[in-house]
């Protein structure tokens, strides 16, 4: 009866919001970690920072398309002038702040927050926890959803209970050597920073002894897709199919160029995507998803519960503004009917977050 109050209070609470959307300006924040100040008191890393900005200001300028928001962006002080848009509110972040700290002030002054963050370190699970606990709006998957698949192992058992077929993922440490092709990363890492394929019992072994937390996977042959998604309350719709295409340099994958909207028959998908939804209900908002499609298979990777870098292409692919579609969610279902419709490639020099 509680559970049920609560979801009632909430979705009132939403209704409330969107309704007077209609009648006053609405005050959103956006949060992208990397090139907003979370690494404001050390070097700024460049394999993250290009990758962030793509996806920074892809979301600003389908957020400036829309009417009676006002948006602030949060802002690393080395990074000031990356920002130009008309309209955005830019927040600098320096190197006295606490990140923590600016970032709860500016969420209790905004109706609605869209956090981009990387999982690893909880950071987005940490982030997405400070918005719902100060009792705004969160443009994202909840920090429960989050705790799931920004977990690879977590991610991995939900979907196995749930008959999906996923790449098969176990803890590094709790395993011995087997011959083979296999691939380790991190437990909570993201894009492909960290991972490598490794072949023999010495390699392995390196890996091993490695500090953190490492899964290991079999390395599989396949075309890499990746989906972008919508998912709100057990529900998933498709946006577009995507086609990865990676370097493989000294053991690791290095993701090269995305090439958006590449498969047309969103057919052979959506059943993944529904099969998901119900698997993981609390889901909400974009989310990515990771493909490996063998001559035999389709095998699910990974989960990213955020924007990913295909959203960078959609506008131009599709015509879709996702952050309008997203805003939609609050209050319904989302309008996906394309202006257009043709791949388009978004390149990749330093990998961050990907998919």
């Amino acid at each position: 009866m509680l559970e049920f109050k609560a979801g009632f209070e909430l979705v009132i609470q939403y209704c409330v919001l969107f309704y007077s959307c209609l009648l006053s300006i609405v005050k959103i924040l956006v949060f992208e970690y990397i090139t907003g100040g979370g690494f404001n008191k050390q070097e700024l890393p460049d394999s993250l920072v290009d990758e962030g900005r793509l996806m920074l200001n892809a979301l600003l300028d389908n957020l400036i398309r829309i009417n009676r928001l006002e948006v602030t962006v949060m802002m690393d002080w080395r990074l000031n002038e990356s920002i130009s848009m008309a309209g955005i509110n830019t927040i600098v972040i320096r190197p006295e702040h606490d990140i923590s700290e600016e970032f709860a002030r500016l969420v209790k002054q905004s109706d609605l927050v869209w956090p981009i963050a990387p999982e690893f370190d909880g950071i987005l699970q940490t982030l997405c926890q400070t918005v719902e606990s100060l009792g705004k709006m969160l443009l994202t998957a909840p920090a429960t959803a989050v705790a799931i698949a920004g977990n690879k192992l977590k991610t991995y058992e939900q979907l196995n209970c749930h008959q999906i077929t996923a790449v098969s993922t176990r803890m590094l440490e709790k395993n011995d050597y087997a011959p083979g092709e296999w691939i380790v990363k991190p437990v909570d890492g993201v894009g492909c920073a960290d991972s490598y394929v490794i072949t023999n019992r010495q390699e392995f072994e390196r890996m091993a002894a490695r500090k953190g937390e490492y899964i290991i996977q079999p390395h599989l042959q396949g075309a890499k897709t990746s989906l972008s998604c919508l998912f709100k309350q057990g529900r998933g719709w498709l946006v577009c199919a995507n086609l990865q295409h990676f370097d493989f340099i000294n053991q690791q994958y290095q993701l090269a160029d995305i090439v958006v909207n590449h498969h047309q028959d969103l057919g052979v998908y959506q059943s993944v995507i529904t099969k998901i939804a119900q698997a993981l209900p609390e889901l909400w908002g974009y989310v990515g998803i990771d493909l490996i499609e063998t001559a035999t298979q389709t095998w699910v990777l990974e989960i990213n519960p955020r924007l990913t870098t295909s959203f960078v292409g959609i506008y131009e692919a599709l015509g879709i503004n996702i952050a309008e579609v997203v805003l939609q969610l609050l209050h319904g279902e989302p309008t996906l009917i394309p202006v257009c419709n043709r791949p388009v490639a978004v390149q990749a020099k330093k990998e961050a977050y990907a998919s």
